[in-house]
């Protein structure tokens, strides 16, 4: 395992803890590799988890913490109030090794850049051991360029998001004003790393990149801001990318305090969708309005863990 950070600047926060000594960074992690849920999940981009009502589904593993801490965050059990279950690298290893025999089509690591001494160890150990999915790398897009060409060579799929083009808009929602700023440099590095999106005969994605954006109420003005990066990155770098644009949210945690109190509107979603047709970005997937609903938050149960 790679040695765990007296100075942590394994994210963009670069908050300096001293892991080794059990400290805890901004994302809430410390010396203790914590994992909530590993299970298969049906729930993700059709080329990533299949027919919902297939056996099969994407391995998912959801790591606990997470550097950003969005106010909204419907994770926020594990991302900001420490629900999770302590193991090690091996016994990661071992629940990558069961997700393969339940017939999951890749590994999916939810929010594990907070754990990528672990990870990385769990994923050599596991492939030593016969691992052969496609590795999901599941963002918030708050990745830095580092953390990115060290996952070089473990992560096939980046899934990652697009939150805001708005410094001040990702300041109030996530404390992190200099988040369009990094996701797009990582964004960037992430497409060169795995080129245009390559898919298997039986339909399922096994490499590329998946950008996803959550239209949030109010902040249109915002999204069409972020799709139109979005299309300039693709022209900029010659990469081709799958979007995804997402209707579901739903007010959790404090995102009435920060006048997110209500779903969007099919206005809202409507202007979002006809400016990424305008836009050329149509290769990918738009969620139905139907979709913001709390039954798409997993249960975290410590299942599999």
């Amino acid at each position: 395992m790679l040695p765990l950070p007296d100075h942590c600047t394994l994210c963009p926060r670069t908050c300096g803890a001293d892991r080794a000594a059990g400290k805890r960074g901004v994302c809430g992690a410390a010396d203790q590799l914590l994992v909530a849920r590993a299970a298969l999940h049906h729930w993700e981009e059709p080329c990533l988890s299949g027919d919902p009502n297939a056996t099969t589904g994407s391995g998912t593993v959801f790591f606990t913490g997470c550097a950003l801490g969005c106010c909204y965050c419907q994770n926020y059990a594990i991302s900001q109030q420490g629900l999770g279950k302590a193991i090690d690298e091996n016994r990661l290893a071992e629940i990558f090794l069961e997700l393969q025999e339940k017939g999951a089509q890749n590994i999916n690591l939810v929010t594990a850049t907070q754990w990528l001494p672990w990870v990385t160890a769990a994923l050599d150990e596991a492939r030593r051991r016969g691992l052969r999915l496609p590795v999901i790398y599941n963002t918030g897009g708050y990745e830095t360029l580092e953390t990115v060409e060290a996952l070089k060579s473990y992560v096939d799929i980046w899934l990652t998001d697009y939150k805001y083009a708005s410094p001040a808009l990702a300041q109030e929602l996530s404390r992190a004003r200099d988040y369009p700023a990094v996701a797009d440099a990582a964004l960037c590095r992430m497409l060169r790393q795995t080129g245009a999106p390559v898919f298997g005969d039986d339909g399922y994605l096994r490499r590329g990149v998946i950008v996803r954006h959550l239209a949030l109420p109010g902040h249109v003005n915002d999204s069409l801001a972020v799709l139109r990066r979005l299309a300039q990155i693709r022209k900029e770098t010659g990469i081709p990318f799958l979007t995804s644009l997402m209707s579901q949210f739903t007010p959790f945690y404090h995102a009435e305090e920060h006048g997110l109190g209500r779903r969007i509107t099919t206005y809202e979603y409507r202007k979002v969708v006809e400016e990424a047709i305008a836009l050329g970005l149509t290769e990918g997937y738009m969620q139905e309005k139907s979709s913001a609903r709390e039954e798409y938050t997993p249960p975290f149960d410590l299942e599999g863990v």
